[in-house]
């Protein structure tokens, strides 16, 4: 009998339940907004060149979590595996932002735009649709890769851990210099004109200085405390950092946006499609032809796949929040990718393991153990510990 386990101990109370605490922070921003409208505005009055000094706080604390786990040292892995490594950069940098501007435009640009009236004045001084403000929000979440959670989706999905790690640290490196021009570019066409100045600074505050201060801290913190001390102690306190953080800065945003919910409660379902369907698509794209064309293995595919499919949300939403404002509907589009990501991802998790037999290096169970041999699989799940039998049928 052979025996397989697939344990969550890696996701925090935090990570396992983002969905949940995002729910509860849509309310307590809605309440707060209510009971005490000034909250959000006066804390968002501290500011230096126009940047806010308790979201700027609070987002730099949403992203060095995630920095300070890459090991930037395995970026020159890369050479050694450019073919899963060339999808990743393919998929983030020439797929996904055009999808998504292409899917965002078609539905909130035609098929739901009489659900989304009325206009605002973004923190430029311009006034512009309400909208093409959630269009630039979508925009601007889809360009932004994801550097930080798909480390746990690949976990759940078995996935190569160390390439995944490269992946990671290349599209970061990436991202300082493409995410700029391309943001800029793309919410132009889109009629929402954005300096790629302003954007720049956003990835320069938001991405570059948390990127340096993660790579210094770690070497520090690994060469005088030891690396099993850093992975052990310090990022088990870190990582629920960067979620509170994360939650704080919604609860925020709420604040401002909870009116705009109440009278159109429709509103976050509007925003989640094109989000969702553009998701769907890369991820598709990549698992069932560039990665079988390719010729990778199911460890390989399934990390890059889900790569290019999810969003680095916390550059998104601080990206927004700088260029637009705390209270613009940008900022409440990078939220509803917040929103769904985790129901979402779990469910490309699952497609994936349902799938991998496509792939014919896959090594996980149900895969390796053939028809003839296989009579059945029984499951338990045992608190966040799920183990698998496979009993024989030679037996």
């Amino acid at each position: 009998m052979a025996e397989r386990r697939l344990s969550s101990k890696n996701l925090s109370f935090f990570e396992k339940y983002l969905t949940v605490f995002v729910f509860i922070c849509i309310i307590a921003g809605i309440i707060l907004g209510r009971a005490i409208p000034e909250l959000a505005v006066t804390l968002d009055s501290y500011t230096v060149f126009n940047v806010s000094i308790p979201i700027a706080i609070a987002l730099f604390f949403m992203v060095y979590p995630i920095m300070v786990k890459i090991d930037f040292s395995n970026v020159v892995r890369a050479a050694k595996t450019p073919k899963p490594v060339g999808l990743t950069l393919f998929l983030n940098w020439v797929i996904a932002p055009f999808s998504t501007f292409v899917i965002a435009t078609f539905f909130l640009g035609y098929l739901f735009v009489g659900f989304l009236p009325g206009t605002e004045i973004i923190a430029t001084g311009q006034q512009i649709e309400l909208w093409r403000s959630y269009l630039a929000g979508v925009i601007i979440l889809g360009i932004a890769p994801c550097t930080a959670m798909v480390l746990m989706w690949n976990y759940l999905a078995k996935g190569d851990d160390g390439l995944t790690l490269v992946m990671i640290a290349v599209n970061s490196l990436v991202m300082v210099v493409l995410y700029a021009p391309l943001t800029s570019f793309l919410a132009g066409v889109a009629q929402v004109p954005l300096p790629w100045q302003t954007i720049a600074f956003s990835v320069a505050i938001y991405v570059f200085i948390p990127l340096v201060t993660g790579y210094f801290s770690r070497k520090l913190i690994i060469k005088y405390k030891g690396f099993e001390w850093f992975k052990n102690v310090f990022l088990h306190i870190l990582t629920p950092v960067s979620i509170i953080a994360l939650l704080a800065t919604l609860v925020l945003l709420f604040t401002f946006k909870g009116e705009l919910i109440v009278n159109n409660p429709l509103t976050i379902f509007w925003i989640a499609v094109p989000i969702f369907v553009n998701a769907i698509f890369v991820y598709s794209i990549s698992y069932f032809f560039l990665a079988r064309k390719l010729k990778l293995s199911y460890e390989e595919a399934a990390p890059a796949s889900m790569i290019g499919a999810s969003n680095h949300f916390e550059v998104a939403i601080a990206t927004t929040i700088l260029i637009f404002g705390l209270s613009s509907g940008a900022a409440l589009a990078t939220v509803v990718g917040v929103l769904i990501e985790v129901p979402l991802m779990l469910m490309l998790v699952a497609i994936s393991k349902k799938y991998c037999g496509l792939y014919k290096e896959c090594q996980l169970p149900h895969c390796k153990a053939s028809p003839a041999q296989v009579e059945d699989i029984v499951c338990e799940e045992k608190e966040d510990e799920l183990t698998c039998d496979i009993e024989d049928k030679d037996k």
